[in-house]
């Protein structure tokens, strides 16, 4: 899936253990998620760009990724850098505004930081693989479970949507700005809703059927190895530093 087009390579980073990365990976983003300095922030972008070229990720996936969350920071920008004035002061009532300016900036500069960072550390995995990493760092296993299925039945619940979707155009069916359109997407919509349902039910009877008693079993085990010590070790002292660099800002 889409999900894992990350996940197939030779880099020392697709090599680590999954259980140290998860580790480095909610370290560094508590640090950039909790810090106000650009520095701080600057310094992780940089780490983790470097990282990926060094894990030789492809450009354009990353873009993609990137852009995802962009569209959202671009908001950000249309809003914060102003500041309501009353009538007739500024253009239109409005000023640069510029603690919003750097807010702006701090917001995207961290969110793009923590999602390069995400990536590098953890699509360098499969999905399992960082499930069954969870599990080991005890996660609560009913969690563990509900984002399992979500994500096994993810691609399940877009074909039967895709095929709903189909069978609506075939019976003339064009999306317009119209009460009509607004209608058929919710019919669609509940439609989608009761089949899912329908399809979990048979699911979990064809689960207990084979045995399912709630226990998420672990079948395979990683083995820890010498360059994951050395990760950790890294890994802890690069986030030592940006913690540094925060809070001597």
């Amino acid at each position: 899936m889409h999900l894992e087009t990350l996940a197939h390579g030779h880099s020392l980073f697709h090599r680590l253990d999954p259980r140290g990365k998860l580790a480095v990976a909610l370290a560094y983003s508590l640090v950039m998620a909790t810090g106000q300095s650009a520095w701080a922030g600057g310094a992780g972008l940089g780490l983790c760009l470097a990282g990926c070229l060094a894990a030789r990720l492809p450009g354009r996936e990353l873009l993609k990724r990137l852009a995802a969350v962009n569209a959202f920071t671009a908001l950000l920008w249309v809003m914060l850098p102003w500041q309501v004035y009353p009538a007739g002061d500024g253009w239109l009532g409005l000023r640069h505004h510029p603690p919003g300016i750097f807010l702006a900036g701090m917001i995207t500069l961290k969110a793009n930081a923590i999602v390069l960072g995400l990536t590098l550390l953890l699509a360098t995995s499969t999905v399992n693989q960082v499930f069954h990493a969870l599990a080991h760092w005890r996660i609560s296993p009913r969690l563990l479970q509900v984002f399992f299925f979500f994500y096994r039945y993810l691609h399940v619940l877009h074909r039967e949507w895709h095929r709903m979707h189909q069978a609506a155009r075939a019976r003339g069916f064009q999306p317009r700005t119209s009460w009509h359109t607004y209608r058929t997407y919710a019919y669609l919509t509940g439609g989608l809703l009761v089949r899912s349902y329908d399809r979990a039910q048979r699911v979990y009877q064809a689960m207990l059927c084979r045995g399912f008693q709630g226990t998420y079993w672990l079948l395979d085990h990683f083995q820890w190895q010498r360059r994951d010590d050395y990760f950790l070790l890294w890994g802890g002292l690069l986030v030592a530093l940006l913690l540094v660099l925060e809070l001597a800002a």
